[in-house]
């Protein structure tokens, strides 16, 4: 089984060829099988008549001309006739269906004595003995070519047999494309819609069940679409309803004479404001940034000036970047401008570096790093906080999902990886969350030097 091919195409295709040169195969042994006896009857025939025509001449003849006689149906027909001997050596005839049935028919007409052989005196021929009287001298070997018997496969009817068999073939090749096509694109669109991308709409004719098929699934995607698109819409409309009322109480807060209580109050007032827009980075549509060139280098000084500025220790590693300030590796330099979405690749390393100060603490130095692969680009995010179980990788980057241990002194909604990883993929890129050596996490966004990332839904 493991040396068949796993598409539905081939094997179809593979299935129906089978039963095709089966069916091929019956149908041949079947005409064998009633063509054998029809055969048998005029070869049969022909030996009789050829028989009793020489019995006739060699009687009608004068016993002087005889030796002429058989001199002429050697040259004229290939037919030689012998004196029989009791001492001739005669090979038993062949155990095969056709001969045997032959020698049966000929018995019929010219008495049980008769007898057939394929080899006489060491001459191979198809012999037949029969007589002219009733004397010892009268039993005669008549011998014709093999020819009669061996049955010439015509060469042209094999050429046209190849020819009806491969277009048959290439019929049931299309037959069985047209079937696997539609739902090659169904693969592909349920692979988009599965990414969290706009799958592009099925086409609805053909068959009247891939069509059903294709119709279900284009109504799936668009109620998807459009669960996202009211998703937004109720996420933005939160917001809106509740930044404002945030903002009166900022203002509250400022005028309030208890000075601990205010930096208490401003603090839980900026982490509902973190939440709200973590809820609306995670609902904003992707698709409606186009890609830009961008250099990474440069973008991430510039994320790193501003966490400094807030008295955060973060420090930038790039690959020969030449920009003032940062740490050159020696590494290939990296093409100054790449492909991306500016504000999508922020907001991700943002929430990655935001990640990292939650958990390592927001005095301990987050590094980032800038590094070049082969047709591809990584950013990595590195800190010294507890790291993430290899088993609980994956189940993170899920939306609203939080380590068991954070849960107690828990902040955000628990969104952050989530949008990395939306981000990711509407990059055609990944999200690799990796053990540091010493201890802590390494966050590698890892996207393609030249990305060609499509518009999508993240």
């Amino acid at each position: 089984m493991r040396l068949l091919p796993r598409s539905l195409l081939w094997r179809t295709f593979l299935f129906i060829a089978l039963l095709m040169m089966l069916s091929v195969a019956a149908w041949f042994a079947i005409f064998r099988s009633y063509e054998r006896e029809p055969r048998a009857r005029q070869l049969a025939q022909t030996l009789v008549s050829v028989a009793n025509l020489t019995r006739a001449a060699l009687i009608s003849a004068r016993p002087e001309a005889r030796r002429e006689l058989l001199r002429d149906l050697s040259d004229r027909e290939g037919i030689r006739i012998y004196p029989a001997d009791a001492a001739d050596r005669i090979a038993p005839l062949p155990d095969r269906a056709f001969l045997q049935l032959v020698q049966d028919l000929v018995r019929e007409q010219l008495g049980p004595a008769t007898r057939l052989t394929l080899e006489r005196e060491g001459e191979r021929a198809l012999f037949i003995n029969f007589r002219v009287d009733d004397s010892e001298e009268g039993s005669y070997w008549m011998a014709l070519p093999r020819e009669r018997i061996d049955r010439v496969f015509p060469l042209g009817w094999l050429g046209w047999g190849v020819a009806a068999l491969l277009l048959s073939l290439l019929g049931a090749w299309l037959i069985v494309y047209r079937i696997t096509r539609p739902l090659k694109a169904l693969e592909l669109a349920a692979r988009k819609v599965g990414a969290g991308e706009t799958a592009t709409r099925l086409d609805e004719s053909g068959p009247s069940e891939l069509a059903t098929v294709a119709h279900a699934f284009n109504q799936m995607s668009a109620d998807l679409a459009q669960m996202d698109q009211d998703r937004a819409l109720i996420l933005a409309g939160i917001s809106h309803d509740l930044r404002t009322p945030l903002t009166r109480l900022r203002m509250g807060i400022e005028m309030a004479a208890d000075e601990g209580l205010r930096e208490g109050m401003t603090a839980d007032v900026e982490e509902m404001d973190k939440t709200i827009g973590q809820f609306l980075d995670f609902a904003r549509s992707e698709g409606g940034e186009p890609l830009q060139k961008v250099d990474v280098a440069a973008l991430l000084e510039e994320l790193a000036a501003q966490y400094r500025r807030r008295g955060f220790d973060v420090a930038v590693t790039c690959p020969r970047s030449g920009i003032p300030g940062t740490q050159s590796a020696p590494a290939p330099t990296l093409t100054r401008a790449v492909s991306v979405r500016p504000q999508a690749l922020r907001r991700a390393i943002s929430n990655l570096i935001d990640n990292a100060l939650r958990h390592a603490g927001s005095q301990s130095p987050v590094e980032l790093v800038l590094s070049v692969g082969p047709g591809e680009f990584s950013i990595e995010v590195r800190d010294s906080g507890p790291g993430i179980p290899a088993g609980e990788v994956e189940h993170v980057k899920r939306p609203f999902t939080r380590l068991e241990a954070a849960r107690t002194n828990a902040v955000g909604a628990g969104l952050g990886l989530a949008i990395v990883e939306r981000v990711a993929r509407s990059h055609n890129g990944r999200l690799e969350l990796l053990p540091r050596e010493g201890g802590g996490l390494i966050a590698r966004l890892a996207l393609p030097a030249s990305s060609q990332a499509p518009a999508t839904n993240s």
